[in-house]
């Protein structure tokens, strides 16, 4: 067991997930591999709202499987395969969330990079060998790479031993995506164990593609979020029978004089109405500055942290007052403006070009930052927040809604490519899987729902609303109570935003974006 101090409902989930490991053939307890000699098939599911343990659990997990010598997958590269590696990899819906985990100590990938795996130039492949302990320092004159110098390999190195990415060592050394990834292919052999974070938004066809990869395969989700679209309010984990769900409950001595979090089980009672939840927020806000009965919106924060709405209409009018506010002409966009990738429009002839861009993070809902234009029409500089190597050049779609407009506004564009729309404000199904430093949710919108009267599974909507708006805040949350916006303090910019350790070096030829 490992020194931590677990509630007794992470204590029981822990020696659950152990037993199922050591059928796998890793035994936590003892730390030691044996090859995995059953069938497969192995699905845990670990669930419990916001300030249950799920993040501390998963973790601890982690930790004992990094010590009983399983090897934890990025995505990024494998090298060679050995006959007895056991393999983990730590995966999550989004960019966002996996930054969430990674930011925490966890080295947590989307599943798009571990579906897709990166096919490397042989040349830079005994460079990716040396940087993982797999090979000797290569040869400079056997490599034959134009203008690689021994200083450069040294950057590599010292990058290589402080932040444990091959492409990032690699951009150290002065080197580009394009120099040393040739594409992405569908991954074809099998891994060992899968952890999932956030797993109440996979849908059937993400779950399906991980139990083929994974023979074990244990979910970490919130069964209070809002379901897939089209999965009619059912996660993929509701399924499991409960000999296969293992439930979490909040922890209150980790949690404790945490109002936001207060605030999100207050949800839980039946009887709570939303005009008596809202008194409590106004409560909250009275005795805790980390809660805010806000007037109006903030410009300044939907920059970064999007207002997050339920309806479409007020989320395109809110996004048309942000532009207003902030000068933006309506035949271009400026540099620091935020967008949400809406999906890659590209046919099936373009299928190498589309894993490339999802690869890179331009993946469905991938939170972007409007860098400026590309060299060539229609392409644009963009930083993917959230991901590791966050800048890079792409073919945009960018559409712009306007209200009582049936179609949007489209200020430039590529013939195909990646489609975004704009990101000052979303709407609360889209938020779930991130979080943010400070969270503003549109409450008219909320009342509306609850006048609306829907429920889904049972719960009323609103309530599922306001769970998941709450629980995207880190740190702070606004409760905006009025439809009013209040004027920026400062142009956009984009000098906030971390260029990563490949800004500079990774960004891929545009041509290579898509075009």
């Amino acid at each position: 067991m490992p020194a931590l101090t677990f509630s007794d409902d992470q204590t029981e989930a822990w020696d659950r997930v152990a037993a199922a490991l050591a059928d796998a053939g890793v035994d936590v307890l003892d730390a030691t591999l044996m090859p995995d000699g059953g069938e497969g098939g192995r699905v845990l599911a670990v669930v419990g709202k916001a300030g249950s343990g799920k993040t501390m659990l998963l973790a601890a997990l982690y930790k004992a499987l990094e010590a009983a010598g399983v090897d934890t997958v990025s995505g990024d590269w494998e090298g060679r395969r050995r006959k007895d590696r056991r393999t983990l990899a730590i995966l999550a819906p989004t960019n966002k969330a996996a930054s969430v985990l990674r930011s925490r100590g966890v080295p947590a990938t989307t599943i798009h990079r571990i579906l897709y795996t990166p096919v490397y130039d042989p040349q830079y492949e005994r460079i990716a060998e040396w940087l993982a302990g797999q090979g000797e320092r290569p040869k400079l004159d056997a490599l034959g790479v134009e203008g690689l110098t021994e200083e450069a390999l040294d950057r590599a190195k010292a990058f290589h031993d402080q932040v444990k990415s091959i492409p990032g060592a690699l951009a150290a050394a002065g080197l580009r995506g394009s120099d040393f990834i040739r594409g992405w292919k569908r991954r074809e052999d099998p891994l060992d164990i899968g952890f999932v974070d956030e797993a109440s938004m996979l849908d059937e066809r993400q779950f399906d593609d991980l139990r083929e990869i994974f023979p074990t395969l244990v979910l970490f989700g919130d069964p209070a979020q809002l379901a897939p679209v089209n999965q009619s309010g059912q996660m993929v984990f509701d399924r499991l029978g409960d000999d296969r769900k293992l439930i979490l409950h909040r922890i209150h001595r980790q949690t404790e004089d945490n109002p936001i979090l207060d605030l999100a089980h207050a949800l839980g009672d039946e009887a709570l109405t939303f005009e008596a939840f809202e008194r409590m927020v106004q409560d909250a806000a009275a005795r805790d500055p980390r809660v805010v009965w806000a007037e109006r919106v903030e410009s300044d924060l939907m920059a970064r942290s999007p207002v997050l709405v339920w309806r479409n209409a007020t989320r395109i009018r809110l996004i048309t007052a942000f532009r207003a506010a902030h000068g933006a002409p309506a035949d271009e966009l400026l540099p620091g403006e935020p967008l949400i990738c809406d999906g890659i429009e590209l046919p099936l002839k373009h299928r190498k070009k589309r894993i490339d861009l999802e690869a890179r993070g331009l993946i469905k809902g991938a939170q972007v930052i409007y860098l400026g234009p590309g060299k060539k029409p229609g392409f644009s500089r963009l930083h993917v927040m959230g991901a590791e190597d966050p800048r890079l050049s792409a073919a945009s779609i960018v559409k712009i809604e306007l209200p009582d407009e049936e179609e949007p506004f489209i200020p430039f564009a590529a013939r195909m490519g990646a489609a975004f729309l704009h990101g000052a404000a979303v709407t609360i199904h889209k938020a779930q899987g991130s979080q943010w430093e400070t969270v503003q949710v549109f409450a008219p919108d909320l009342y509306a729902a609850a006048r609306a009267g829907r429920t889904e599974a049972g719960i009323p909507l609103w309530k599922r609303l306001a769970y998941v708006a709450i629980t995207r805040a880190e740190n702070r949350l606004l409760w905006v109570v009025r439809n009013r916006l209040a004027r920026p303090s400062a142009p956009l910019s984009v000098d906030d935003l971390p260029r990563g350790p490949a800004a500079l070096s990774l960004a891929p030829d545009e041509e290579e974006a898509g075009s």
